[in-house]
């Protein structure tokens, strides 16, 4: 299912959630007209401090928002009024100008839309396997949960567990910031096609699907789950999810929380103040209490993701090879916007430039780390057709410098 007719999917769903309440509201009749008068005049002045409307994933409106806005209100500002769907929504609508704010556990994917767009680290957030609570599985290895999304593994007896399938769930927008993030860790891009058969449209969606199934597992975070009685989240590597885990680095699968920003929008003003407002004691409290890193207490994080990253792919791969470079986009844009000297992420922002250029001309030019399939899913076409247009052997080689033709014309 491709991206447009996911997000056209998302969409119109969104807009279902959106109006059945005003629906249902309008069938509501008010016998007293004193008790009406008082109601609509209650509205009104509610929905006259509806400063800034915000929309995005469900774990960063849990992990994030929805005690944060009412600080924010407590604190003598506007309401902010929350939508909650998905992290593609949330994009669409700050880019066309329906929403001032977004929420996505994923930094920039290098698209041109999200380039458009500012993505403001705020929180660290654990990205956590999560089972049926009656799952007898302790513990996944990197190098397990690899195998698990390629469809390798598919039977809890292959980790330690019952003879039973395994029944891998998944959300169904392929740019999902908790998804993506993910698997940009294990595969070195977020857009890595995976064995995933039980698609969900959001993350809480998916979360009441394990609750339900003995033999389910899935992704969801640390601030989604925390006081799940039915779901156990699963260590990787004998390392449990906590803030505190996070904060020292031993458990090595986290993402950063972000609110996604349009620099043009008329309330820019109003959405920066909320944006300061996140680095406050009293913000930073509303974090904690949520189990989730306010971003400013993990900032030592920062010069270990290089390190992270290249241990987590090696370790899942079981190879020594580095990620590639080929999404610099996904993979490394939250190191560039808070570290952008590192040498990661100067090598990460001239491959980015490359894949524009490729898209604007029609040709790519090979870069170091790039696979036939990496720059396959990178252009959204086979690679068959690659092979066909650039008169490629089967198991003909890349060479960094060499140029391809990614489009048939």
């Amino acid at each position: 299912m491709s991206v447009r007719v996911v997000r056209l999917l998302s969409l119109l769903l969104l807009g279902a959630c959106l109006a059945t309440p005003a629906l249902a509201a309008g069938k509501k009749t008010t016998h007293h007209a004193t008790t009406h008068h008082t109601t609509t005049h209650k509205a009104e002045s509610s929905k006259a401090k509806a400063s800034l409307i915000w929309r995005g994933d469900v774990t960063t409106a849990r992990a994030v928002m929805d005690d944060m806005s009412r600080e924010w209100q407590r604190s003598g500002h506007g309401r902010i009024e929350l939508q909650p769907f998905n992290t593609a929504s949330g994009i669409d609508a700050v880019a066309g100008g329906s929403a001032d704010l977004a929420g996505s556990a994923r930094a920039s994917d290098g698209s041109a839309e999200d380039a458009r767009l500012t993505f403001t680290p705020v929180a660290w957030d654990a990205l956590v396997m999560i089972a049926n609570r009656s799952n007898p599985v302790r513990s996944l290895s990197l190098r397990q949960l690899h195998q698990i999304y390629l469809g390798r593994i598919t039977n809890w007896s292959q980790v330690g567990g019952s003879n039973a399938p395994i029944d891998l769930y998944a959300v169904i927008s392929p740019n999902d910031g908790v998804e993506y993030s993910l698997r940009n860790l294990l595969f070195g891009r977020g857009t890595q096609q995976i064995s995933a058969p039980r698609l969900y449209l959001n993350t809480k969606a998916l979360e009441e699907g394990i609750a339900l199934n003995p033999n389910g597992l899935g992704l969801s975070t640390l601030a989604d789950v925390r006081g799940n009685s039915k779901l156990r989240a699963i260590p990787i590597g004998g390392v449990m999810p906590t803030a505190a885990n996070i904060a020292d680095g031993s458990y090595p699968l986290y993402t950063p929380l972000y609110l996604v920003t349009n620099p043009n929008s008329r309330k820019a003003t109003e959405v920066k103040a909320f944006i300061d407002f996140l680095a406050t004691d009293k913000a930073k409290a509303v974090l904690r209490d949520h189990s989730v890193l306010p971003y400013q207490d993990g900032i030592a994080l920062v010069a270990k993701e290089d390190a992270r990253r290249d241990k987590v792919y090696a370790e899942a791969t079981a190879s020594n090879a580095k990620p590639p470079l080929a999404a610099p986009g996904a993979s490394y844009a939250a190191a560039a916007a808070i570290a952008p000297t590192s040498e990661r992420a100067l090598e990460a922002h001239k491959a980015l430039d490359a894949r524009r250029e490729a898209k604007a001309t029609g040709n790519y030019t090979v870069a170091d780390g790039d696979t036939l399939e990496s720059i396959a899913l990178d252009n959204h076409v086979t690679q068959a057709k690659l092979r066909r247009w650039n008169h490629l052997k089967k198991d003909e080689a890349l060479k960094s410098g060499q140029v391809l033709r990614i489009s048939e014309k």
